[in-house]
């Protein structure tokens, strides 16, 4: 029996994002379930996940929810989801779990919107903390690892792991609010909105009817350009 994993709208639901695009790079073969969302849990979901929240995995009736956890549960499952090299691979978890506990000021300023396109903005400075964090951790991963693991893959470690799931929302919100990058982390940024399966994902928010009221968040980020 194959997965089952709900997810929330495409647009907006960033946690969603993280394992649906995690299973599609591997080719782990899964059903998907799409739900609204809303603000916070919501007791009505409880009905197949246990918090009320998405993304939730079922793995023949067994419940998994937090994309993270997700991704642990599958990688215990499937070869090849974490960096082989146990530096590299310790690394990966830690900037995985960052990115799952950190950038609060980023996520709050900068929620995820695929259909929207900002012109752009000067950015607050916890904003611009988070940002300058996580160009640091891409280059790093780039620089430092993706160099000397031997792959020729443009992905964080060399080879597509959790990480580049992990930060894949990061890559939406960057490009809905016209964030400019240096070199090696545009170059990675580039490599993820070219995957298949982020596309895929575009397409599918983009044909959704579900909008929220428009967010202010746009109007600080100089309006949709």
């Amino acid at each position: 029996m194959p997965y089952l994993l709900y997810i929330g709208d495409r647009n907006y639901s960033s946690w969603s994002l993280r394992p649906w695009l995690l299973m599609k790079h591997f080719g782990i073969v899964f059903e998907e379930r799409a739900v609204p969302i809303g603000r916070g849990p919501n007791p009505a979901h409880r009905a197949y996940s246990d918090n009320g929240l998405v993304p939730c995995l079922h793995d023949d009736g067994f419940r998994v929810w937090d994309s993270l956890a997700i991704a642990e549960y599958l990688a215990e499952r499937h070869a090849g989801l974490w960096p082989a090299d146990p530096k590299a691979r310790a690394r990966a978890r830690s900037v995985s779990a960052e990115m799952h506990s950190g950038f609060s000021a980023m996520r709050s300023a900068m929620p995820m919107n695929v259909k929207l396109k900002c012109r752009g903005a000067t950015p607050s400075l916890e904003v611009s903390a988070d940002i300058e964090r996580i160009v640091s951790i891409w280059s790093e991963a780039r620089e430092g690892f993706a160099a000397t693991s031997g792959s020729t893959g443009p992905w964080l470690f060399g080879d597509f792991s959790v990480a580049d799931a992990m930060y894949a929302p990061v890559v939406w919100r960057f490009e809905t609010y016209n964030v400019a990058l240096p070199p090696v982390a545009a170059a990675w940024r580039d490599a993820m909105l070219a995957h298949p399966a982020m596309r895929a994902w575009q397409a599918g928010a983009l044909a959704e009817g579900v909008s929220l009221p428009y967010d202010a968040s746009a109007a600080r980020w100089g309006g949709p350009r």
